[in-house]
């Protein structure tokens, strides 16, 4: 926290926007697609566009630099937020966004590494923590580097088992590298996830494991930019009570919209409707 400077309210606001614009360009592309997650895309907009572009340091033009901090998006199907994310960061066209999940595209529906910013698949679910855990270990005890791992997780996957294994493993080896970022949106794929809103319950089972656990607001970008910046002496778990759909009249917090597209008409009535909350500040 000795480093923690709190943001101005431009910087707040930007990130805010942007966030807004993530959102969109989840729908717009997902319904281009006519499949796709774009609820689980909204429900992680503030975390992505605070990771992105307020804490994680990389250069966005050269996303394999090895001293680039490490971004694994455990929660796959999430996949167009990600690629929004490498748009608004200059790395991809925009217009690219709109051939997800073309035969002739590299956006395919879940991360995978022949994209040059994706270190590792992550369409199987609960599998990214490892994987973040086997980097942060490597630039901890072996690279002796600076940068930090950050490893985005849907609470649908925090019942896999793997998952616990990782924390543990982050736990027990001190990974003050790596941060774990729990989406924790409330619904799974076909139902509530087990815990759903019960935060309290996901930070003392982190904390169980050894982890640094903060709960947040996982829309306010205030609070994220807050929660990233406390590096303890152990890996840091930020449990965000977060809504799925978030940002779109009908479907926020409904369940039956997991994978959904949005309809061409629903698109561009949420479309709107977001680009008018984002003009009103």
């Amino acid at each position: 926290m000795a480093n923690y400077h709190k943001p101005d309210q431009q910087t707040l606001q930007s990130l805010r926007d942007t966030a807004n614009r993530l959102r969109i360009n989840s729908i717009k592309a997902t319904t281009a697609a006519g499949s796709g997650h774009p609820t689980s895309c909204c429900s992680a907009a503030e975390i992505v566009s605070v990771l992105f572009f307020n804490t994680m340091k990389y250069k966005a033009q050269d996303p394999r630099n090895p001293s680039n901090d490490r971004f694994v998006i455990s929660k796959g199907h999430a996949a167009p937020v990600l690629y929004a994310a490498w748009a608004e960061a200059g790395f991809l066209p925009e217009e690219e966004l709109l051939n997800l999940r073309k035969i002739d595209s590299i956006l395919e529906g879940h991360p995978v590494p022949r994209q040059e910013f994706t270190d590792v698949a992550t369409g199987s679910l609960g599998q990214g923590l490892g994987a973040a855990c086997g980097m942060a270990y490597t630039g901890k005890y072996f690279d002796k580097a600076s940068y930090r791992v950050f490893c985005l997780l849907g609470d649908g996957e925090v019942s896999e088992g793997s998952v616990w294994e990782a924390m543990a493993f982050a736990g027990y080896y001190k990974l003050d590298n790596l941060v774990a970022i729990f989406d924790v949106n409330r619904l799974g794929q076909s139902d509530p996830a087990p815990l759903q809103h019960k935060l309290e319950v996901y930070q003392k089972r982190c904390e169980a494991f050894g982890w640094n656990a903060v709960v947040v607001d996982g829309h306010s970008v205030e609070e994220l930019c807050k929660a990233f910046c406390q590096v303890k002496n152990q890996p840091t778990a930020v449990i965000a009570k977060t809504f799925k759909g978030k940002g779109i009249t009908g479907v926020e917090d409904k369940e039956n919209w997991h994978g959904k597209p949005l309809p061409k008409d629903m698109a561009e009535e949420a479309i709107k409707e977001i680009e008018s909350r984002s003009e009103e500040h």
